[in-house]
């Protein structure tokens, strides 16, 4: 019996975490803020695209999506996804001027990744130290070309990395 509940209990999990093709899954747990509440003038203003961000619970930012790693920075990842999406999922504000001090990457350019799969590391306690805020932001580049990018959860909500976060409309 206990082989078959955990077969199960698998089972389960995998449906969970299963999302619509117009979805796109949480890089990380935590808890979820608009966009517009990002503490960065050019993420906030949603210049950069719309979507959300996430203040983490974890260290470890895996793709929302399934698609081809486009651009590879120490800390931030940009994925051209199956569903036409480009997706860029940033670590940290002012997080470049780190030089990569905190962060490993798991994923080179033109590597294809699935929804889930590891993309890079992070040492929030290094963010912190270094005065950085360490919100990890999901923004889909090409949002003009969506008639729509909204929240798939309430912001505030705590998710799991994985969890549907946003959707997109045609």
């Amino acid at each position: 019996m206990g082989l078959f509940n955990r077969l199960k209990n698998k089972a389960a999990e995998a449906a969970k975490k299963e999302v619509p093709a117009n979805a796109l899954v949480a890089p990380v747990a935590g808890k979820v803020i608009a966009m517009t509440e990002v503490p960065d003038p050019a993420f906030g203003s949603e210049m950069l695209g719309k979507g959300c961000a996430i203040w983490p619970s974890a260290e470890t930012v895996a793709s929302p999506v399934a698609g081809s790693v486009s651009v590879v920075m120490p800390h931030a990842v940009g994925i051209t996804a199956d569903n036409g999406a480009e997706v860029l999922v940033h670590v940290g504000i002012d997080t470049v001027s780190m030089q990569g001090d905190g962060f490993a990457g798991h994923v080179a350019q033109g590597d294809r990744v699935a929804a889930g799969q590891p993309l890079l590391d992070f040492d929030r306690a290094k963010i912190e130290a270094a005065g950085h805020k360490d919100c990890v932001v999901l923004a889909v580049s090409n949002s003009a070309d969506y008639a729509d990018v909204a929240l798939a959860v309430d912001a505030g909500s705590s998710v799991a990395a994985g969890d549907a976060v946003l959707t997109l409309a045609k």
